[in-house]
């Protein structure tokens, strides 16, 4: 019995020949994906960080906040690696997220190694704001799209970012050889 690739299978495969879109030749910053997406993130972030009140948290700010009240991550490694920050990114920043009051580290009682994060009563009420301000910045960056058009945008997003770690998948295993 053959069984059918679903558009989502499609969406998700990635192909051993790299795309020829781009030459070098004729190559125009503006008008690559990478350049546009990274802009994209940039006026998002922006207003984002204008949404949220003025004593809460930045852009960079509200990730670890998120991440804390979703329990999807609870000491400073942890934090670290959710977010994609060096250890010393993360402390800097949790320094900041310190003195606004918004979460508090603790070394473990278990493994003196191990710092811990957790959010203030002041953290977890300004945790709680992020989804509605996310959802009003994107959906307001998404205005024309139809829900057929985002949901295609929302696949080719997650087919590019399949090819970014099959090349990295690539990589690890041609410097591991």
């Amino acid at each position: 019995m053959k069984i059918e690739p679903t558009a989502d299978d499609q969406a998700e495969s990635v192909p051993s020949k790299p795309a020829t879109f781009y030459r070098a030749d004729t190559y125009r910053p503006e008008e690559s994906v990478g350049w546009m997406m990274q802009r994209i993130v940039s006026e998002v972030g922006q207003e984002i960080e204008r949404r949220l009140s003025d004593d809460g948290p930045t852009s960079p700010q509200w990730m670890p906040l998120f991440k804390l009240h979703l329990g999807e991550a609870s000491t400073v490694a942890e934090l670290a690696r959710s977010c994609r920050l060096d250890a010393g990114a993360m402390t800097r920043l949790l320094d900041r997220l310190e003195a606004k009051g918004l979460c508090r580290r603790c070394r473990s009682t278990t493994d003196r190694r191990v710092v811990n994060v957790e959010l203030t009563d002041e953290g977890r009420r300004c945790a709680q704001e992020i989804p509605a301000v996310l959802c009003l910045v994107q959906n307001e960056h998404l205005t024309g799209f139809s829900e057929a058009e985002w949901q295609q945008l929302k696949g080719f997003l997650r087919r590019i970012m399949n090819n970014a770690k099959a090349i990295q998948s690539r990589e690890s295993n041609d410097e591991n050889a």
